[in-house]
């Protein structure tokens, strides 16, 4: 229930970005939705490759190239699922930092409401 829960709180903050930031596009809320599982999925199964691979970038860059990793998980999530656009790679990388941002947001009051 809970991953339920985190997966329609992250298609919520799908759709406000699409809608505060230019170059984000989202066709509808199934859309938003089906965005929200394909980041999940990616984050699960494609991320931690992307970190183990590029590690010596990460290690040289103390971190911040984990920024591109994100903006790269945004784009491979635009090419994956229809009705979704992100206009290019700053936008995604602006679109993942906010994204991160809200969602360790909702996530905490997610958790503060368990308690």
């Amino acid at each position: 229930m809970k991953t339920f829960l985190k997966v329609l709180l992250t298609a919520l903050v799908v759709i406000v970005l699409a809608n505060i930031l230019p170059g984000v596009t989202v066709a509808s809320y199934t859309t938003a939705v089906i965005v929200a599982v394909v980041i999940a999925l990616l984050n699960l199964f494609v991320r931690p490759l992307l970190v183990f691979f590029t590690l010596p970038a990460t290690i040289v860059t103390l971190g911040l190239f984990l920024f591109v990793i994100n903006a790269v998980i945004i784009l491979l999530a635009d090419k994956l699922v229809s009705g979704f656009a992100v206009s290019g790679f700053f936008t995604a990388l602006l679109f993942s930092v906010l994204l991160s941002i809200f969602r360790s947001l909702m996530f905490s009051l997610l958790k503060e409401g368990d308690e």
